[in-house]
């Protein structure tokens, strides 16, 4: 279906303030489940250079089969969805047919059913139900309500006969631990305490489980359920606030593994480190005392004899592995520079599948012989028939900002992608890539829409971490909460001063770009440095704070208060509707693209629809697209590709002064 319409905001101009013969008009258009608002025909030889790059495709381990084989995730059609490979770069036996993308798959134990659980939802709602695939009768079985509730995390006993999850199902509000007996189909909730719970791990006897309620994510709260009698037990927290996650009782169930940033001897420890308490001694080791940095993962081997870490060093993951119990590391070879997912230990504990990517390769599984030392490929995925010698590997850089450090300027980490063979005397055009989160962090991956940019248009991008993101220390994390909101938007004009410092950079011709928190900062950047940007793009982006956290999702409401501050506080709720981007929307001058998904439970599409009426009201040049099968992001290859091409002309008219 095809519609064109035209509407003139007549009425919102009047309420600014504008004449109303002023009103710009607004060509609507609807292709399917597409919405465009001003968006221009995209030309077919654009669409047809970028088909390369929007036909990579990167596979991740899901998990390890009875037959010596695993289950991947991957995507041959619209979604990801789950594969079979049986051997090295054996052949990808497709499993799951969804319009829908599955995630968070998890495959029961070798000693359970012959079956993995799977997550899946309608439209990105985010209401995923738990669904169980049966690898013998190839049959799919509901084990969740099916309604309007959202239900993730699926953990298995050792033995597989029970599954843990979180889900909202009780009242749509707090997320309960629940746990289903395999056998009998009986599943009840375990822990219905309020808040946000999640399930860490069985005992091995399957009579107790670690439970933990997230309240941020500088603020984990551990504790043990005993499945029989129902009973809770916390458990004490160094320092009173700590983020820990990870928890796994040791293979004897004498001890328990966890990541935790707690303070030790009552000094402040700045990182996630990997901890080992000993429960029949009270004993506390640290793991990895000697890295200094995060530990944001780990997995012990069902056999008891090896326990893996990866911890990530300044954007790249570095993977230890340990002989248990006495916690001695051994040697492993050396992986390509980049992000290494930990995958699982085979179930004779002799290998460990890893999911490696870098800047200049999509995500692959590899497998790690622990006796050989040996690293082997499972899977080769596609680059769209491009070379990738041309790939560009990004430069960590440091650019200094406004404030201080130990009497010395604080610096912010960006990743620099820069093009290859840049004439003499020429000043590229820039793109800032901004991360979401806020609470998230910028890592080294493969991008091919950064590569197209940098390859084929001659465009620098830069990806900064600013202040506020994961991966460099508490101190760090916490230095935009609350009313600091806007030093995060100040890092964005440190990184302005910096561009202008280079000489092969085009101060003049600055573009930024982010989705979700990540669209708060191009909105909020386009408000500061209006005269140093020429364009933006945001994604599922706030523009109010306010309007957000009363219209965002119940379950994640008091989880996203605890970043942003409490809107129910009138200090709080002034400071947030002074700095939001809706208020300030008159000092957007520059063109501005807005994503969304109308199905996102997260940033509702209210926040898109606000910002472009705003902005339009006050004459200002939008386009607008809306995705009616989309939620926080999008997930669909059809919906994604377009996106990406809408972007491309976005720049090519904003950005390079129409140059194609």
């Amino acid at each position: 279906m095809r519609r064109t319409a035209t509407v003139l905001l007549a009425g919102l101009l009047a309420a600014a303030g504008l004449p109303a013969e002023s009103a710009p008009a607004v060509e609507r258009k609807q292709v399917g489940a597409r919405i465009t608002e001003n968006v221009p025909e995209i030309p077919a030889d654009l669409v047809e250079r970028l088909e390369r790059y929007q036909n990579t495709r990167g596979a991740s381990f899901v998990g390890w089969t009875r037959d010596g084989g695993m289950l991947v995730a991957t995507r041959f059609g619209e979604t990801s969805q789950i594969h079979r490979v049986a051997a090295p770069l054996g052949m990808r036996e497709q499993l799951t047919f969804y319009r829908e993308p599955v995630q968070g798959a998890a495959v029961a134990p070798a000693s359970g059913p012959d079956v993995f659980v799977f997550g899946k939802d309608v439209g990105g709602s985010e209401f995923w139900q738990l669904m169980a695939y049966d690898l013998g009768t190839r049959e799919t079985t509901l084990l969740t309500d099916g309604g309007r509730s959202r239900n993730a995390g699926a953990l298995w006993s050792r033995d597989g006969r029970q599954l843990a999850w979180s889900s909202t199902a009780r009242n749509g509000t707090d997320s309960d631990v629940w746990v289903r007996d395999m056998r009998t189909g009986d599943a009840r909730p375990v822990v219905t305490e309020g808040g946000s719970w999640r399930a860490s791990g069985f005992s091995p006897d399957g009579r107790r489980l670690l439970v933990s309620r997230y309240v941020s994510i500088n603020d984990s709260r551990p504790g043990e359920v005993d499945l029989e009698t129902g009973r809770l037990r916390m458990f004490p927290v160094a320092g009173g606030t700590a983020s820990i996650a990870g928890m796994t009782y040791a293979p004897d169930g004498r001890g328990v593994y966890y990541v935790s940033d707690e303070d030790v001897d009552g000094r402040t420890s700045e990182f996630r480190q990997l901890r080992f308490h000993d429960t029949a001694s009270g004993r506390m080791e640290i793991l990895s005392a000697h890295v200094p940095w995060d530990v944001q993962d780990f997995r012990i081997a069902a056999d008891g004899r090896h326990l893996a870490y990866v911890a990530n060093e300044d954007g790249i993951g570095r993977l230890r592995v340990l002989a248990l119990p006495e916690h001695r590391e051994i040697p492993v070879p050396a992986l390509p520079l980049g992000v290494v997912g930990l995958g699982d230990f085979s179930p004779d504990g002799s290998r460990l599948a890893l999911t490696l990517n870098t800047p200049t390769a999509p995500s692959d599984v590899h497998v790690l012989d622990l006796a050989a030392g040996s690293l082997v490929a499972w899977t080769r995925s596609e680059v769209g028939g491009l070379d990738t010698d041309r790939f560009v590997t990004p430069e960590l850089v440091r650019y200094p900002t406004f404030d201080s450090v130990d009497g010395a300027p604080r610096t912010i980490p960006a990743f620099y992608y820069r093009p290859a063979e840049v004439p003499a005397g020429t000043r590229l055009p820039v793109v800032v890539n901004i991360h979401g989160g806020p609470e998230a962090q910028a890592l080294p991956t493969f991008n091919p829409s950064i590569q197209h940019l940098v390859n084929e248009l001659g465009i620098a991008v830069l990806v900064p971490n600013v202040r506020g993101s994961a991966g460099y220390g508490k101190t760090y994390l916490q230095l935009d909460n609350g009313m600091l909101r806007e030093d995060s938007v100040r890092d964005i004009g440190a990184l302005l001063d910096w561009i202008a410092t280079r000489p092969e950079l085009d101060p003049e011709r600055v573009g930024v770009y982010g989705g979700s928190y990540g669209g708060y900062m191009v909105l909020a950047s386009m408000i500061h440095f209006g005269d140093r940007l020429r364009a933006g793009v945001d994604i599922v982006g706030i523009s109010d704070f306010v309007t957000f956290l009363t219209n965002t999702e119940s379950y994640r409401r008091d989880l996203r208060r605890a970043e942003y501050g409490d809107e129910r506080d009138p200090e709080m709720r002034a400071f947030l509707e002074r700095i939001s981007p809706l208020a300030n929307a008159a000092r957007i001058r520059s063109p501005l693209f807005v994503a969304q998904g109308a199905n996102d439970p997260r940033v509702p599409a209210s926040e898109a629809e606000q910002i472009v009426e705003r902005v339009r009201g006050n004459g200002g040049e939008v386009w607008y697209l809306l995705f009616e099968d989309e939620g926080h992001g999008f997930r669909k290859k059809t919906n994604a590709d377009y996106f990406n091409a809408a972007t491309v002309l976005f720049w090519q008219r904003h950005l390079l002064d129409g140059d194609v």
